[in-house]
């Protein structure tokens, strides 16, 4: 049984269709990429599989659970990092991270997560003094802290430089390891096609393709008799409507 289930799902604000019509499901232990230009309607899906948004028709199942209904049982087996979270700007990191953890029956080493994410160094820094990608970093471990069933990370890396991005990658391919689900949403195609055993292309809230990375590179390969595809390619090409 899939861990996460959309069906027809929608969501208009002021008139306008953010999500369309969506649907898809996330298998237990895959990296599950949602991919798409700012706007697609990437964020509106999962703050809904969250339970913080209401959708206006369709159905979500998170765990065999309606997110919104149930979202107190579930924040016990589903961790989410935000694209954008707020903390009193005097609390320091290991605070944080020790009060989340006093949230949950089995919490991970949230040391251990501080070294993953390169923060040890800053254990003793209160949040206001953090920069971006530090608070981002910070953010990751509280989703971690949990030890979820299924981790939610929207546009995980963004802020982040690039060495940072890539131990950001490897904690992620090592949460997969352990059994953990991810719903990923990302608009870095590197990132989708390192981490993704399947992706989702949203075009303005629709659903245009699902596939594995490389069989979306294939298919513009095949279709359009690209020698050398790459997933930038796909993206432009399914979302301009140029395939079948």
């Amino acid at each position: 049984m899939p861990v996460i289930e959309v069906q027809n799902l929608r969501k208009r604000y002021h008139g306008r269709a953010v999500v369309d019509d969506l649907s898809f499901t996330v298998e237990r232990g895959e990296i599950f990429g949602i991919l798409g230009a700012n706007g697609a309607g990437k964020t509106t899906t999962v703050e809904i599989i969250e339970g913080l948004r209401v959708p206006d028709s369709g159905t979500v199942s998170v765990l065999g659970r309606d997110p919104h209904d149930d979202w107190a049982e579930l924040r016990q087996r589903v961790g989410a990092q935000l694209q954008e979270s707020r903390l009193p700007e005097n609390l320091k990191v290991w605070e944080a991270l020790d009060l989340y953890s006093s949230f949950y029956p089995h919490p991970a080493d949230w040391a251990a997560l501080l070294d993953d994410l390169g923060l040890s160094d800053r254990r003793d820094t209160r949040f206001g003094k953090l920069s971006g990608g530090q608070k981002q970093r910070l953010s990751i471990a509280l989703a971690l802290v949990g030890n979820p069933e299924i981790a939610i990370l929207d546009e995980l890396t963004t802020g982040l430089d690039p060495h940072a991005r890539r131990d950001a990658w490897h904690l992620i391919e090592r949460i997969r390891d352990r059994g953990v689900t991810v719903l990923l949403v990302t608009h870095f195609m590197e990132e989708a096609e390192r981490l993704c055993d399947r992706l989702a292309l949203l075009d303005a809230g629709r659903l245009v393709a699902i596939d594995t990375p490389a069989g979306l590179v294939s298919r513009v390969a095949a279709e359009l008799r690209i020698e050398r595809a790459s997933l930038d390619d796909a993206f432009v090409a399914l979302t301009d409507h140029t395939l079948d």
